[in-house]
């Protein structure tokens, strides 16, 4: 601003020199000296300005480009695939560059935890939040209808009542689904124990996204002439006497992802295998500590996808209301075996497949 007062001044003084110029015949070598020097300085304010208005612009714009935009991450629990999940949605922004500010919240399994985690990120002002499992997901959409949330770990997210409809979510929330080959489970226990008659199907009574497989499950068996079972708990506490109330009931037991399962899948596998009763499970993490086998999704890649679709929404404007819920290709499905646990029930891992 004093910069272009000057020139203003500048200009001034050479106007008022001209018109004494045009009233006097007689003018002197000064004073046309003294109109180039005051026309020359002009032009260097001038100068001055323009380069000035260019810096700034330019730093507007670095500065747009250079925004970095606060992520609220909530965990409801951790286990190995909610962990792989995370992992996978912050290893999609680092490995695009993408400027984030990412905030890291673990419930540790506890639902009024999910509550006051979802109220810190909509008190901080938070760009998106990422939520991991159902009830973190749930609790995050009960406190906010206008920052965007981005869901994983969720079998049915329009069941859950988070979204109106999986495939037009219709508001805030949007994601990537964990819904698991239940059927395709259950086949592959059929094909390993032909001979079962019983199978114990054990979740959460508290996760609508283990009913929702537990139904699942029951669907396939029957259609296969098994009889399906269920063994429900409350809390991770009433895991160890609810498994041992399933020795010598059922012939093969079926976890599906169920969170407070998969957290205390150690103690499942412990009584199960001292017992020779076979587990198929329904990931990954849960056949790394001691169930049978899985074919299942990659953890990893689904928050991946999860990631991409953050960056969607803060970098491109994309509306979370208008993006369908995405799934995991069912051509990269994974069989994955734990051949301590075949060896300690007889079993040869070369014989476990899919056909």
């Amino acid at each position: 601003m004093k910069k272009s007062i000057r020139k203003l001044m500048a200009m001034g003084i050479i106007a008022a020199m001209a018109v004494t110029a045009a009233g006097c015949s007689g003018a002197t070598e000064e004073t046309t000296a003294a109109q180039t020097e005051a026309q020359a300085e002009a032009d260097t304010e001038a100068e001055a300005s323009e380069e000035a208005g260019g810096a700034e612009e330019a730093g507007e714009a670095e500065a747009s480009e250079g925004e970095t935009y606060k992520i609220g991450v909530i965990q409801y629990i951790q286990h190995d695939a909610l962990d792989r999940a995370n992992e996978g949605f912050v290893e999609a922004l680092t490995e695009a560059g993408f400027p984030a500010e990412i905030d890291q919240q673990n419930a540790s399994g506890d639902t009024v935890s999910c509550t006051t985690i979802a109220q810190k990120f909509v008190g901080d002002g938070d760009d998106l939040i990422f939520a991991v499992a159902t009830p973190a997901a749930q609790a995050v959409a009960a406190e906010t209808t206008d920052i965007p949330i981005v869901l994983t770990a969720v079998t049915d997210p329009a069941d859950s009542g988070l979204v109106a409809d999986n495939t037009a979510p219709g508001g805030n929330v949007t994601g990537a689904s964990d819904l698991t080959p239940v059927k395709e489970q259950i086949s592959l226990l059929h094909n390993i124990f032909p001979d079962a008659k019983t199978v114990g199907v054990l979740y959460c009574s508290a996760e609508s996204n283990s009913a929702i497989q537990a139904e699942m499950a029951h669907e396939a068996c029957e259609e296969l002439g098994l009889e399906a079972v269920d063994y429900t708990v409350a809390t991770s506490n009433d895991i160890q006497t609810m498994v041992e109330s399933m020795v010598g009931k059922v012939d093969v037991l079926y976890a599906p992802t169920d969170n407070v399962i998969a957290a205390g899948m150690s103690t499942v596998a412990m009584i199960a295998n001292e017992n020779k009763l076979p587990t198929v499970v329904g990931e990954q993490g849960m056949v790394d500590v001691g169930g049978l086998v899985t074919y299942t999704i990659d953890y990893k890649e689904l928050g991946k996808v999860a990631g991409e679709m953050a960056m969607r929404i803060l970098e491109e404007g994309a509306d979370p209301a208008t993006m369908p819920i995405e799934y995991y290709p069912s051509d990269k499905l994974q069989l994955v075996v734990n051949e301590d646990t075949a060896a300690v029930l007889g079993i040869d891992p070369s014989t476990i497949t899919m056909e």
